[in-house]
């Protein structure tokens, strides 16, 4: 398999923690987003939404969406699974990873900060005060959900599941831009639990061939 991604994308490492607990070897493809590789005709030919992650199968098929390629992964290789197996037990580890994925995510990713500072006039200071406050307010909803659930090691039980490989990028992310995370009890030991297991520290932005500092 081929993973296009780049090393600082959130997406991006939700799919490189999943390949990794999985077991799963890859081609790591960069594709630089702050130079604007993804938008060049050469990624636009092979994914015509010009995001990343976008994964190349063994057998030629192009998936995007960082969710959507977990699930698939999941359904492919399901060992070791990143769902639980009841049907009400999916739908609250999906509920978790699409609250990082579909509600802090897409508010404070890369284009959206330069789209704020370059067509709207923001300045740096309000930019960083726009993501902290949508990243804490969608963390502290997280935790909320947290507190309705059975307590584990992980967001849900013994075994790292799609909605680890959704938070620990965004907390990753927001203590590069110095996020309160006080108060996040569950959530940050959930985090912490994550990042002693050998499958988050191989797919993080540090460890990629890309990473800059």
């Amino acid at each position: 398999m081929k993973l296009h991604n780049y090393f600082r994308s959130s997406a991006s490492f939700r799919v490189r923690i999943a390949l990794e607990l999985k077991g799963l070897p890859y081609e790591y493809l960069s594709v630089h987003l702050a130079r604007g590789d993804h938008k060049l005709p050469a990624y636009a030919d092979l994914a015509p939404t010009g995001l990343v992650p976008l994964l190349e199968t063994d057998d030629g098929q192009r998936l995007d969406q960082s969710l959507a390629i977990m699930e698939w992964l999941d359904e492919t290789h399901p060992t070791p699974p990143l769902l639980p197996g009841d049907a009400l037990g999916r739908a609250r580890v999906r509920a978790l990873a699409q609250l990082v994925a579909c509600e802090i995510h897409p508010l404070n990713n890369l284009r959206v900060l330069k789209y704020l500072v370059r067509d709207l006039k923001v300045g740096e200071d309000a930019k960083n005060t726009w993501y902290r406050h949508w990243v804490r307010e969608g963390l502290l909803a997280f935790e909320r959900q947290l507190a309705q659930l059975p307590r584990g090691t992980y967001c849900w039980g013994e075994q790292p599941t799609l909605a680890d490989c959704c938070l620990v990028p965004q907390i990753l992310n927001g203590q590069r831009f110095d996020c309160d995370f006080s108060g996040l009890e569950r959530t940050m030991a959930a985090f912490e639990a994550c990042m002693r297991h050998p499958a988050f520290q191989k797919a993080q932005p540090s460890a990629c061939p890309d990473a800059e500092a």
